[in-house]
């Protein structure tokens, strides 16, 4: 079976490298907000092209930590897209603001900045702009918009690790950008992590307390925070993984690139290519269709796995069905929840899974 993920498959090299980070770690006997976290976050920073980095518990935490240390909460409005993962919504909930759903551009699957527009009320302060499956577009039409409005841009980029528009790195222009290291991201922990970036000092600082329970030093606490940190263990081990991003994220975007090519079936859809070529880090590489059951399960059967990102959008989710939306409606969120269909695309991928993953889709249907 060709699988989603495969860290099994792993270089023998990296596996070492984190087990001696690992040890490093033990052999400290300080386990959080230590050396360890403090390198990472340097190092982050400087890739990401940013001043500041605050390693987090989570990408969600990053979030909202982020709408937190920006006062954007009760009785503000925050505008997104449905078509994400539910921490994105459940991080503005837990902020206390109010989440506004805008639809989706049908090409990308990217919130669209027409739907923004209708969105926008005197109470909303933000826009959370999702780089869905690790692609950026237009983001000096994003800046444009939000500085018009008079409103925070921040950047959700769980998927886009170092995703890269006009060279600016994903996380780099807005207020604020927030990364997962989730272990099925493009730069994964062994367990749960994330960070927020930022240019701002004073954000950051705000950040640097909010995520130790509001503590500006050891038992003052000036506000109420919350326990959310990036521990020396991940962050060693991350900063092993780091070293390998540049050459994983390089195989994807091979493996993307024969997948748009090699793909030639009537009965899927692929998704607009990127429109720069470093804009896309295809975390997930998504077609869509009509019978996408069928599909599902026709690669199975040739030993293909397969994902949906994601089957049920945020506004069909029952915590969330009277969130507020597009005045014209959903329905290019709604289409594009019930035709996805995630294929592998990861870094241990041979050429040939390459080739059996292109065969299988173009014999869709056709009784081979």
């Amino acid at each position: 079976m060709i699988l989603m993920n495969d860290f099994k498959a792993e270089p023998a090299e990296l596996r070492a490298a984190m087990s001696t980070a690992a040890a490093r770690v033990f052999a400290s006997g300080w386990y959080v907000l230590g050396t360890e976290l403090k390198a990472f976050e340097q190092r982050w920073a400087q890739a990401c092209g940013t001043r500041h980095c605050l390693g987090v518990g989570n990408g969600m935490d990053a979030i909202e930590l982020a709408l937190r240390a920006l006062d954007i909460g009760p009785g503000a409005e925050v505008v997104t897209t449905p078509m994400t993962a539910f921490a994105t919504v459940l991080a503005i909930l837990r902020a206390g603001a109010t989440p506004v759903l805008a639809d989706i551009e049908p090409d990308s699957g990217l919130l669209s900045p027409a739907s923004v527009r209708r969105c926008l009320t005197p109470r909303t302060r933000a826009v959370v702009l999702v780089h869905l499956y690790g692609q950026m577009r237009d983001m000096q039409a994003w800046g444009d918009l939000c500085r018009t409005a008079g409103i925070d841009l921040i950047e959700d980029c769980a998927q886009a690790h170092l995703a890269r528009w006009d060279d600016q790195v994903a996380g780099s222009i807005g207020s604020a950008g927030a990364y997962s290291f989730y272990p099925t991201k493009n730069l994964g922990a062994i367990g749960d992590g994330g960070a927020l970036v930022t240019q701002s000092q004073a954000l950051a600082e705000r950040v640097g307390r909010l995520r130790n329970y509001g503590q500006s030093e050891r038992y003052v606490h000036p506000e109420l925070g919350m326990n959310s940190r990036l521990d020396e263990l991940q962050a060693a081990l991350l900063s092993e993984r780091m070293k390998w991003l540049d050459g994983f994220t390089a195989r994807r975007r091979v493996i993307a690139g024969r997948y748009d090519q090699g793909i030639r079936n009537p009965r899927v859809r692929l998704l607009a290519p990127p429109r720069q070529p470093l804009s896309h880090v295809h975390h997930l590489y998504v077609l869509l269709c009509d019978d996408r059951a069928a599909l599902a399960q026709h690669l199975a059967d040739q030993g293909v796995q397969t994902l949906i990102h994601y089957p049920v959008p945020v506004h069909r989710q029952a915590p969330c069905a009277g969130l507020a939306r597009d005045p014209l409606g959903l329905p290019a969120a709604e289409s594009h929840a019930a035709g996805c269909l995630s294929l592998p695309c990861h870094p241990q991928m041979t050429d040939a899974d390459i080739e059996t993953v292109v065969d299988a889709v173009n014999a869709f249907g056709t009784g081979v």
